[in-house]
C-alpha cells in the first residue's frame, strides 16, 4: 500500500478519536508526560507530514506505523498535525499520569502506533511485541492505551486500522539512533528520519528569525 494512502487512513482514524481542536488555534504547552532532550523550536512553523516522521515495519499481512510523540519531534509538523497529536496526548493525560504513578518512572516516552491490515481476511497482531532498541537498551512497552474501539481484539481486517498510545520508560531518547522491531521484522530507518527532522528544525529557526 502506498504511504500516502496509509497516511490518509491513519489520519482519518486519528481524527475520530480526538477531542475538538482548540478554536483559538493557540498551541498548548508540552504535555508533562513527554520529554524533549533538545532546546525546543517554536510550534506552529513546521511543514512536515506525519508520515515524514513515522517508522514503518511490515510483518506478514500487517503494516505497523510508529510515531514518537516527543515535543522535540512533533514540533516539526504542520500546525494542524502538531495540534492533533498534542491534543491526543493531552486527552489521555489522566491515564498517562496513572501509568506514571503505577510504574514510578519520573518521565514517560509516548508513541502513537497503528496496525494496518494489508491482506484479505483478518490479520492478528500482538501489541506487546513492539520493541525499541535505543541507547544500548531494549525498551518494551510499560503499557498500551487503546484508542480505537476494536484495539483489544488484536486483529484487523483488510484496509482497517487499529491504533493506540504506547508508553515507554522516558529514558528512551528519540534524538539518538534507534531500531524499531515488531516480532521478526525490524526498521533501522530512524537516522534518516532524524536527518529530515533536523533539517526542518533549522528551517523553522530561519522562519522564526525572518522579519
Amino acid at each position: 500500500m502506498k504511504r500516502g494512502t496509509w497516511g490518509f487512513v491513519a489520519a482519518m482514524a486519528l481524527a475520530g478519536c480526538l477531542p475538538p481542536s482548540n478554536p483559538s488555534g493557540v498551541v498548548p504547552d508540552a504535555p508533562p508526560t513527554t520529554g524533549a532532550s533538545l532546546s525546543l523550536i517554536p510550534a506552529g512553523y513546521g511543514t512536515l507530514k506525519q508520515d515524514d516522521i513515522a517508522i514503518h515495519v511490515q510483518q506478514l499481512g500487517l503494516q505497523v506505523r510508529a510515531i514518537p510523540l516527543d515535543e522535540s519531534v512533533i514540533r516539526v509538523l504542520s500546525p494542524d498535525s502538531y495540534r492533533a497529536l498534542s491534543d491526543l496526548v493531552r486527552s489521555q493525560g489522566a491515564k498517562l499520569e496513572d501509568i506514571r504513578r503505577r510504574t514510578a518512572y519520573p518521565q514517560l516516552a509516548v508513541w502513537y502506533v497503528s496496525f494496518f491490515g494489508m491482506e484479505l481476511g483478518e490479520a492478528r497482531y500482538s501489541p506487546m511485541e513492539l520493541i525499541v532498541t535505543n541507547v544500548g537498551r531494549d525498551f518494551r512497552p510499560l503499557d498500551v492505551i487503546g484508542l480505537s474501539p476494536g484495539f483489544g481484539l488484536q486483529r484487523v481486517r483488510q484496509r482497517e486500522v487499529q491504533h493506540a498510545l504506547y508508553v515507554f520508560d522516558g529514558q528512551l531518547d528519540v534524538n539518538q539512533p534507534l531500531v524499531l522491531a515488531y516480532e521478526t521484522s525490524r526498521s533501522s530507518s530512524w537516522p534518516t528520519v532524524l536527518d529530515r527532522i533536523e533539517r526542518e528544525r533549522a528551517l523553522v529557526r530561519s522562519r522564526v528569525r525572518s522579519p
